[in-house]
């Protein structure tokens, strides 16, 4: 049997974190499984490196801050590795490229392209421990690249994907995935499963339990992923295909505080104008989310958009440069509420009390975004919380 183990940056946040995790990794590997263990930075890591980076430049060069970021998870690679063969377990640590995860040559962004794992396997077979530090790859050129935050997430579901692993396991300091954010909800309930797409669509809206590209890759790859707690024992919660017959109408609610809102007015409403907006968007890797146009009466149209607040610097720059709209409008005091469940495909009304249950509590709401599985609003960010609290209660997700 063979299981990936990935540890974020909490539970390997001090010296006396990562022991714990040794014993973890130990009890696995004595119960008779092969063990791959990726792991984050310490805690507080790439938040610091992120600042020494930006210290000179609020726009420093990609390869020179992969090299800088990709460092904290070798750390804690190196460090887990002592620990493990200072318990009597042959170990061997892997940096990303080491462990054969070749990506694509955007930097800081990267995207995992394949994974040659003749080298794990080969550590494997000799009875070794793997680890591996998260977060991390190689391009074609041979420059260290890195996946984005909540990248080692990445690592692991593609690794456990190309071993073909029985189980990939994410360890964070929370037991699973709640129905919302038990900080901000003390009745929120944790899960015993949810679908493939219902945390993805959780992910991609704000919920920090996993990164949404790891959920893409799990389901794209069916890899069986279970988050739990690296603090206890309790049972976590099982990421998996979708059981139609178990469908709830609503799983959980997401809230995401790192959103602003562009609003262009006054745009030429003319064909191709808003594909000229948006590919000068990507061709600054910027990650566009919500996006609203409306049509005036003179020629001309609005049009608004989210970007993550960490991305509006660079969005303003672009804007200015392309000087498409007579006004231009920015808003970060504003976040994304997303209300998630695959029982929505077969029932109506969803919405409704959504709108409902806001306009009680004289919550505004700004832009409204849904799929099929999925509707998100955006309001004031003074009532951010509130909405979460007021919609976890509408549709009884403490029940």
């Amino acid at each position: 049997m063979l299981i990936v183990q990935k540890f974020g940056g909490t539970s390997v946040g001090t010296l006396e974190r990562i022991e714990a995790v040794a014993n973890r990794v130990i009890e696995t590997k004595n119960a008779g499984a092969d063990v791959v263990v990726v792991v984050s930075a310490m805690s507080g890591v790439t938040n610091q490196l992120v600042e020494y980076g930006e210290h000179f430049s609020k726009h420093p060069d990609g390869v020179a801050m992969d090299m800088l970021l990709s460092s904290g998870e070798q750390v804690t690679t190196a460090i887990l590795s002592i620990a493990l063969n200072a318990k009597g377990y042959e170990t061997v640590g892997l940096t990303g490229a080491m462990a054969g995860i070749i990506t694509d040559d955007i930097h800081t962004k990267a995207r995992i392209e394949k994974i040659d794992t003749k080298r794990i396997k080969k550590e494997l077979n000799s009875g070794k421990i793997v680890v591996v530090a998260g977060f991390q790859g190689i391009d074609e050129h041979g420059n260290i690249t890195t996946l984005g935050r909540g990248g080692s997430d990445l690592s692991a579901v593609a690794l456990a994907g190309a071993l073909k692993a029985d189980l990939c396991e994410i360890f964070t300091d929370v037991d699973g995935v709640y129905t919302t954010d038990p900080r901000i909800e003390k009745k929120a309930r944790k899960l015993e499963k949810i679908s493939y797409d219902e945390m993805l669509e959780l992910a991609s809206a704000g919920a920090k339990v996993l990164q949404n590209r790891s959920v893409e890759m799990a389901k794209k790859l069916n890899v069986k992923l279970v988050t739990r707690s690296s603090f206890n024992h309790n049972e976590g919660t099982l990421i998996t295909q979708e059981d139609s017959m178990e469908a709830v109408l609503v799983s959980g609610i997401a809230l995401d505080k790192n959103q602003a809102r562009v609003t262009l007015r006054g745009v030429v409403d003319k064909p191709g104008i808003a594909a000229e907006i948006f590919t000068a968007l990507v061709n600054e890797n910027i990650n566009v989310d919500m996006i609203i146009q409306n049509v005036g009466l003179d020629g001309t149209t609005n049009l608004g958009f989210t970007v993550p607040q960490n991305e509006l610097e660079i969005a303003k720059e672009t804007m200015q440069k392309l000087n498409a709209a007579k006004h231009v409008e920015y808003d970060d005091a504003i976040v994304k509420v997303s209300i998630v469940g695959v029982g929505m495909k077969s029932h109506s009304g969803v919405a409704c009390l959504a709108f409902e249950t806001l306009a009680k509590e004289g919550i505004n709401i700004q832009m409204i975004s849904t799929s099929e599985i999925k509707i998100s609003l955006v309001v004031d960010q003074k009532y951010g919380e509130l909405a979460v609290r007021v919609l976890h209660e509408a549709y009884k997700l403490d029940k």
